[in-house]
């Protein structure tokens, strides 16, 4: 397996890395351990979940997961930033919310560090120095080995490594980031940003939510059971009629190069510059396996340049910065 540097780090960690904010939730336990297990198996060194998933469940699982001696060889990643409870100083960037938040994903976790400790989105009425002073002292205590932004503006990324050097403090390594073929606004300003500093992007959502899965038929609504029928703002706000048009023209094309269509479009971004590992979100052992097979396969120039046409770089034709709180541009049409 190609493994890859994480950002300017002296870790590697494979193409691929496994989400879990299915687990806990909607994945039963028992599915969700031995998902991880089966990736672990299969080469996969990195998970990435987030105190927010299932409120917590998803740390719980993965902590389970990884006893019995599995922890020492995981790259292990978590996010703090989301409401906690309703304590309105248990949430954001703060110092106070970092250290009190890092204490309940370790404990979850069942383990004494956490190797990538990520900013779940922005926070613009808070300095980042305070943000990065917190991290910093989480590293210097050996609780926290590396940290990381996610869905961060290119701005916020170059003032935090500024503040990072000009106050000698640890600086972010990597950005996860909203990044599929349906929306490749991040082209435009933190991937160059990315491929300048060296910092390693994660992207989530690399199948559009399924719409680059084949999942959804033109003009039919959502399917009985997908996370669109269920009513979820998040959900209905990305998955668009124009989203779906375009993420299925990929399926001739896929066809054609005997892949499914979820296959093609993790392939594609797995290969696309800055890129250190997009992160895969399985609900079933199925859907493991479909990734799982282009995980060390090649980008074609002939497939990356036939999906130029479809969606042309540094364009979107869904929304997947709508959480971001920061993205002002909205989708016509």
């Amino acid at each position: 397996m190609d493994y890859r540097l994480l950002g300017r780090t002296g870790i590697r960690v494979s193409p691929f890395c496994l989400g879990t904010m299915n687990f806990g939730g909607p994945t039963p336990e028992d599915e969700s351990i031995r998902i991880i297990h089966k990736t672990l198996d299969q080469g996969i060194n990195f998970l990435d979940t987030a105190d927010m998933y299932n409120k917590g469940e998803s740390e719980r699982v993965v902590g389970k997961a990884l006893s019995g001696g599995r922890r020492d060889r995981v790259i292990l990643a978590t996010k703090f930033h989301n409401p906690q409870s309703e304590d309105i100083n248990d949430r954001g960037n703060s110092r106070r919310h970092i250290l009190r938040a890092v204490e309940t994903s370790l404990r979850r976790l069942n383990t004494e560090w956490i190797d990538l400790y990520q900013a779940h989105r922005p926070v613009f009425d808070v300095p980042q120095d305070e943000t990065l002073r917190a991290l910093d002292d989480l590293v210097r205590q050996g609780k926290v080995r590396y940290i990381g932004s996610s869905t961060f503006p290119a701005w916020m990324l170059m003032e935090a490594l500024a503040i990072s050097e000009r106050q000698n403090l640890v600086r972010f390594v990597t950005e996860q980031c909203p990044y599929n073929l349906l929306d490749r606004r991040v082209e435009n300003e933190v991937v160059p940003l990315a491929l300048r500093y060296n910092i390693g992007l994660l992207p989530w959502s690399p199948l559009a939510m399924g719409m680059l899965a084949g999942r959804y038929p033109a003009g039919e609504g959502f399917p009985q059971g997908s996370r669109g029928a269920r009513g979820l703002p998040i959900y209905v706000d990305r998955i668009n009629e124009r989203g779906i048009q375009y993420g299925n023209q990929i399926i001739p094309l896929a066809q054609k190069h005997g892949l499914t269509p979820s296959q093609l479009a993790l392939l594609w971004v797995k290969e696309q510059p800055a890129v250190t590992a997009p992160i895969l979100g399985p609900r079933s052992e199925a859907q493991l396996d479909d990734a799982l097979a282009v995980m060390s396969m090649p980008l074609e120039a002939e497939i990356s340049a036939a999906l130029d046409q479809i969606v042309p770089p540094g364009s979107a034709v869904a929304d997947f910065h709508n959480t971001s709180g920061w993205m002002k541009m909205k989708l016509l049409g």
